[in-house]
């Protein structure tokens, strides 16, 4: 167990290394619900961006402001309404919205600077009015027109964190009041961010709370890990209706992504140390909406052997496996595929070709971290499909340890005798290894 363990904890400084290296220099936007700013451990969350500040990556802050905006505006006894969820900001209002939102992202920059952040807290958003709607006039109330990238992306380069309020002007110096969310998904396509995080006060995207489609990736807590923007569509979906704000967050994740950001996320802000442990592990504690390539099935390339092997050694030390070799990877790597996840290998396996119509599937090991994503069950599904395109009538497995999970996947245990003579012949009987198959003609699909 402690030698599990041991490389469980390898594993996530591998998965760290890997993407400081991959997000240097990149530009990561985060929105931060109000309420997590007055959480005891918001003070470390900014401790966290300076230092990804630090270390090279691109950090951008835009703190919702909505609930201190209300509370301002009360204490001052002036009123403030909503239509469809926009706050109409009259002329008597929009000083004092300003002024509340300012007070936020001053917030911001002072624990920032107790860390040894630069930050600036910057004029970056050209506006203009809502205008009047269905005979409302919304007044001081806009939307955003354009983010000055020039000036924006100066401030980035040396080096400081651009904090956003909810406030922008147009051409002529007037301020509106702008939704941070839709400040958040444009900051993130004007500079191509590679991810856009909104930082909520809520659960997330439990069974418990949501409607969902069979089939997704789920973290250990039942939270959903990840979503492709065909999954993010899907959620919404089945939850139309449903005015939970985090649909709203996840209708704005799959518009971002639309839109080209790479990956949007949907984290828990309540839970400390998120936003790291988002950025820099496979799976994360969020929820992911992405649009590019996250995770595969492919051929093994020359350069994963290594990989490979160590995901193997553990299973040869504990005689699941046969021992295999640079060598024997090699000389056989065209029958070898692995699941990557960001392009890091994670789980592996074979499907060798013996003739008369039959084929081994051999090597099959996953990351112990992720054992419940049932990596293994997928990477069978794909080899089983790969021998039917392969026009083969039939494929087995040697085991001395996973009979049940052979079992559940729909093979039968067989005899020697009905394996391709070539096999047969290689057949190691000290080993004793015990022979299933699944016939592939009307097979039943694997269950994941």
């Amino acid at each position: 167990m402690d030698e599990i363990k041991h490389r469980e904890q390898v594993d996530l400084i591998r998965e760290v290394f890997y993407y400081q290296n991959r997000f240097d220099g990149k530009t990561i936007v985060l929105k931060i619900d109000y309420p997590i700013l007055n959480a005891s451990h918001f003070p470390q969350l900014l401790k966290d961006m300076a230092m990804l500040r630090a270390t090279g990556i691109e950090i951008i802050l835009i703190p919702g402001a909505r609930e201190w905006i209300d509370a301002v505006l009360k204490e001052y006894d002036i009123e403030s309404e909503y239509l469809n969820g926009v706050r109409i900001a009259t002329r008597d209002s929009i000083p004092f919205i300003r002024m509340a939102a300012f007070d936020v992202a001053n917030r911001l920059m002072t624990l920032l600077t107790a860390f040894q952040a630069n930050a600036v807290i910057g004029n970056f958003i050209r506006a203009r009015g809502i205008g009047v709607v269905n005979g409302v006039d919304f007044q001081h109330s806009g939307v955003v027109e354009k983010i000055l990238v020039e000036p924006l992306q100066q401030i980035l380069d040396q080096g400081m964190i651009p904090i956003f309020p909810c406030i922008g002007w147009n051409a002529a110096g007037k301020p509106y009041n702008v939704s941070s969310d839709d400040v958040a998904v444009a900051v993130a396509e004007a500079l191509k961010a590679e991810k856009l995080f909104f930082v909520t006060n809520s659960d997330g995207f439990m069974e418990s709370r949501f409607k969902l489609p069979t089939g997704l990736v789920k973290n250990s807590d039942g939270r959903v890990a990840r979503l492709s923007l065909e999954e993010a569509e899907e959620v919404l979906a089945l939850n139309a209706g449903n005015p939970d704000s985090d649909l709203k967050y996840l209708a704005l994740a799959l518009a971002a992504c639309r839109k080209g950001t790479e990956r949007a996320h949907v984290v828990d802000g309540r839970m400390e140390g998120a936003i790291l442990r988002e950025i820099f592990s496979n799976l994360g504690i969020g929820t992911m909406v992405y649009g590019n390539d996250y995770e595969s099935i492919r051929p093994m390339k020359a350069e994963d052997i290594g990989d490979v092997l160590r995901l193997m050694q553990p299973l040869i030390e504990e005689g699941i496996l046969i021992k295999r070799t640079e060598d024997d990877l090699m000389v056989r790597h065209g029958d070898y595929v692995v699941y990557s996840i960001d392009d890091v290998v994670h789980a592996c396996g074979a499907l060798h070709d013996y003739g008369e119509g039959q084929a081994e599937i051999a090597g099959i090991a996953t990351n112990p971290v992720y054992r419940h994503l049932s990596m293994g069950r997928k990477i069978v599904s794909y080899l089983v499909d790969k021998a039917e395109r392969m026009g083969l009538h039939r494929v087995f497995a040697l085991t001395t340890r996973t009979v049940d999970w052979f079992e559940q996947m729909g093979f039968v245990e067989t005899t020697l005798e009905t394996l391709p003579e070539k096999k047969r012949e290689a057949y190691d009987h000290a080993r004793k290894s015990r022979i299933f198959a699944l016939e592939l003609k009307d097979r039943k699909p694997i269950k994941s």
